[in-house]
């Protein structure tokens, strides 16, 4: 059946045969995009206008409008109808009847409505009223009636919008502004919101609304494209969630991706975030535009008078060579020749990011039409233009995506391509890797008096995930590439070596020192001998806080900071020429000696709850800039002495998971008594924080770990309880939790390693796990980073020795069965 058949049975059939003409043409698997939502819209005008032909028999003055999306002809499977009945005001109750044969069909369909009933002048004040209107009205479009009322009111609201550009423009521009503030930008959220945040559906409709004002126009290259792929999804979203919803949720992406043909969810994501940056780039260059149009306006009267008429030229002052800078924005200079200087959008750019102005749409499309490539290796002056430019701070983020957007990154850098627009599926990362590298670079930038070779560390930082475009770990792929670049451009042999050792190691010490015993000879010496020199350890240190800090909140704190500070120094001695020394037992403060005596006497737990902050590193080599203000707040620290018996470690882990406690960091050890006492007292020294509400009193939690020790409380079926009280909600599938051996981690205990989901009672299930195992636990390393748990068990046999290989893998085995089951 052809389009023309479907709209005629719609015709005819009234709501029913609409109905079956609508949900056949969703079903056209041939028929997809534009060609669908036009087809959509017009079969819905048709039907309209046989209600409207049917119930306004007699009555003239009267036409029904489409506007918004609707009026683009726009439709996608769940958008409601926004309608307008525009009458002359003559006949109003006939008119109101007549809204009343229209309105009632389309619910009774089900179909989501927004509605209105007015007389031009009453249009007019509504649109003046309310700038959503306005906005409404712009697109609108004829369906039935008097077409000469439509055309009349479309020329009054578009008069109405352009005599008031001046001041509606302004204030489209905050409403988007606030828009943005609540909901982010498209263009790197997990589960974006297609329609209301940065760079979505809403930016492109202002965008339209702008070039409508005649004041100033969006860049037009790629932004209808980009308009149509963002719209392409939400109509894949609406047949496959059945809802009219513009959020793309997680659990929804591979039903989505699959509905348009695509790979994957990632492939998905990838596509929606390069549309929404070409929105989000000619919204920027649209509303500066806006700006430089309302200044000029407001200046222009007082210029002429003092000029005698003429208008004025804007002042060029120079920046640097082929450079100027003209009307708040980095322009070309007259003389300036792209064709013949390949380091000119280097030099342009970082003149500009040092300057921190705007590079005007006009220069960055000369250069990218005109410049020719730089020679390999690259002029020093091409190398220092760069280091340049990543070390401006914020301001590189606005230059770099302008020559991005024009593609001018990707000929400068090939492997850019791979990690453009490429999400993280990680929920501690709040960037792209291709935005994360640039936050990186500007992080980096406020280090570079730490280091006494800031342009590796600038450069390092810019290729630190470079490896997450390619199969397998991103490092040791990131390595091969880093080495390739720096050479590139322009880097001698040494220096090369050094970029790729800091690419292949930038996780290196926050891993170590989170999850490792610094305590142990072994721990140091294995970072010692990757890292190899003091220059690059002092680099490697400065690179791994800038990427902590660009990736998320979840990722860096001083607590880390101290951690991988204390990790720096022990390494450095070695390097230095110092062996480390064999660990001694740190000395027990007199608080724990008393805790460890008192559990000796009552032979029960002892335990000691008292508030804690994070450590500020207190490193005077440290730049300001990188210490919070006020110690950040970890939660409360927990004490407890208990004689040594089995069951400790999942029995205390499944008291704090009862108590809604999460474990910040833990520690468990024997505890040397003082000469006189007899017994053996376990101590563990764990950083808690309330999920929510307040912290349990002391004597709670003795009370019930008493219970939990004397196996009166069944831990594990009080959590399963808890769990089946709370219906799951639907979200993302965990990956399966991993346990391993950590190869040469220890001289003096084996170390497993669990990569696990986050959840209540994970640590009381491994300590479960690893008592069964029948292993010691001699210290324990705990990280949570988001949803994800990385821990670390430092184990020995009964007599404290590490595990043979077989039998550590065995225990290994065990642990992820247990976690799994």
């Amino acid at each position: 059946m052809t389009s023309t058949d479907t709209r005629v049975e719609a015709e005819d059939s009234g709501p029913s045969g609409y109905a079956a003409a609508r949900l056949r043409l969703l079903q056209e698997g041939a028929r997809s995009g534009p060609p669908r939502r036009t087809a959509l819209s017009d079969l819905t005008d048709d039907w309209l206008t046989g209600l409207f032909t049917a119930g306004s028999q007699g009555l003239r003055g009267v036409s029904l409008i489409a506007v918004g999306g609707y009026g683009r002809g726009e439709l996608s499977p769940r958008s409601d109808l926004d309608l307008l009945l525009l009458h002359d005001g003559t006949d109003s109750a006939a008119v109101a009847a007549l809204a009343d044969r229209l309105w009632y069909p389309v619910w009774d369909l089900g179909l989501d409505l927004d509605h209105s009933v007015r007389t031009p002048v009453e249009a007019r004040k509504t649109a003046a009223d309310d700038l959503k209107a306005q906005l409404g009205l712009l697109d609108a479009r004829h369906i039935a009636g008097d077409l000469g009322l439509t055309a009349g009111l479309r020329t009054a609201v578009l008069a109405d919008w352009r005599n008031q550009a001046p001041k509606r423009l302004p204030q489209l521009q905050e409403l988007c502004a606030e828009r943005a503030e609540r909901q982010g930008e498209l263009q790197y959220l997990l589960e974006p919101d297609l329609k209301e945040a940065r760079g979505g559906l809403r930016d492109a409709v202002a965008l339209r609304a702008v070039a409508a004002s005649w004041l100033a126009d969006a860049p037009r290259e790629g932004l209808s494209d980009a308009r149509r792929r963002l719209l392409d999804v939400r109509d894949a979203l609406h047949l496959a969630t059945g809802r009219a919803t513009d959020r793309l949720a997680l659990q929804e992406q591979d039903q989505v991706a699959a509905e348009l043909g695509l790979l994957d969810a990632d492939t998905l994501l990838r596509q929606v975030y390069e549309a929404a940056r070409v929105v989000s780039y000619a919204s920027d260059v649209t509303w500066r535009e806006v700006g430089r149009v309302l200044r000029s306006r407001a200046v222009r009267p007082r210029l002429r008078a003092m000029l005698g008429g003429g208008k004025p030229v804007a002042e060029r002052s120079p920046l640097a060579e082929g450079v100027v800078e003209q009307d708040g924005e980095v322009g070309l200079a007259r003389t300036a020749r792209p064709e013949r200087d390949p380091v000119l959008p280097l030099r342009a750019a970082a003149a500009a990011a040092q300057a921190d102005l705007p590079i005007s749409l006009h220069a960055v499309r000369r250069m990218a039409a005109a410049v020719r490539p730089l020679p390999t290796p690259w002029p020093a002056e091409a190398r220092e233009q760069l280091v340049t430019l990543l070390g401006s701070g914020r301001a590189t983020i606005e230059v770099w995506e302008a020559l991005e957007a024009e593609g001018l990154i990707t000929r400068l850098l090939p492997d850019w391509e791979r990690v453009r627009c490429r999400p993280q599926r990680n929920a501690v990362h709040i960037w792209t890797v291709d935005r994360h590298l640039i936050e990186t670079a500007v992080r980096a930038s406020e280090l570079t008096r730490r280091v006494g070779r800031p342009d590796l560390l600038l450069v390092a930082a810019l290729l630190h995930d470079i490896g997450k475009g390619w199969p397998g770990d991103h490092s040791v792929a990131g390595e091969i590439i880093a080495r390739d670049v720096a050479a590139r451009i322009g880097f001698d042999r040494v220096d090369v070596a050094v970029l790729a050792t800091l690419v292949r190691h930038h996780l290196l010490l926050v891993d170590t020192a989170t999850r490792r015993d610094l305590e142990d000879p072994a721990t140091v010496r294995s970072v010692a001998e990757a890292v190899g020199s003091q220059g690059t350890l002092e680099l490697l240190h400065a690179l791994t806080e800038a990427d902590a800090l660009a990736t998320g909140p979840a990722a860096w704190s001083s607590w880390r900071g101290s951690l991988v500070a204390d990790l720096v120094k022990r390494v450095s001695a070695v390097l230095a020429g110092d062996a480390p020394e064999e660990p001694e037992a740190p000395a027990p403060t007199a608080e724990m000696e008393r805790l460890a005596i008192e559990a000796c006497r009552t032979g029960g737990p002892v335990l000691a709850l008292r508030a804690q902050t994070e450590p500020v590193d207190t490193d005077t080599d440290a730049e300001p800039a990188t210490v919070p203000d006020d110690p950040e707040p970890l939660g409360v620290e927990l004490l407890i002495a208990v004689p040594d018996q089995p069951g400790v470690l999942p029995s205390v882990a499944g008291v704090l998971a009862m108590h809604r406690l999460t474990v910040r960091t833990a520690e468990l050890r024997a505890l040397d008594l003082p000469d006189g006492v007899d017994g053996s007292v376990l101590l563990l020294n764990w950083r808690v924080a309330a999920e929510y509400g307040s912290l349990p009193q002391a004597a709670r939690l003795r009370a019930d770990l008493v219970r939990a020790l004397d196996g009166s409380l069944d831990i594990t079926a009080r959590l399963a309880e808890r769990d089946a009280a709370y219906p799951r909600r639907r979200g993302v599938v965990a990956p399966p939790p991993r346990v391993t051996v950590a190869p040469a981690a220890s001289r003096l205990a084996t170390v497993i390693e669990v990569r696990a989901h986050d959840a209540p009672g994970l640590l009381h299930r491994i300590g479960r796990a690893l008592e069964t195992a029948r292993v010691r636990v001699r210290s324990m390393h705990v990280s949570t980073l988001g949803a994800n748990a990385v821990d670390a068990f430092y184990v020995t046999g009964t007599k404290g020795e590490p595990l043979p290989g077989e039998e550590a893998a065995s225990v290994a085995r065990a642990v992820e069965e247990a976690l799994r089951g």
